[in-house]
């Protein structure tokens, strides 16, 4: 009896571990995607920023020569 008894349980726990598990996983695969795609926009952001900064500089360098 207390075998049989047993596994009811042991397998209640076993399956919140396993659900706290895929919680905690699926939690931190969500915040790394998140803090991907924001680095990735800043990174965008400086890279227009920076490509328009050099875009003015070759405006202004050609308008010297002349």
């Amino acid at each position: 009896k207390v075998f049989g008894e047993k596994p009811g349980p042991e397998q209640d726990e076993v399956k919140l571990q396993n659900a706290s598990k895929q919680i905690v996983q699926t939690a931190i695969l969500q915040a790394v995607q998140q803090v991907s795609q924001e680095s990735q926009q800043k990174e965008k952001r400086t890279n227009s920023s920076m490509s328009l900064q050099l875009e003015r500089g070759k405006l202004t360098k050609k308008h010297e020569k002349k």
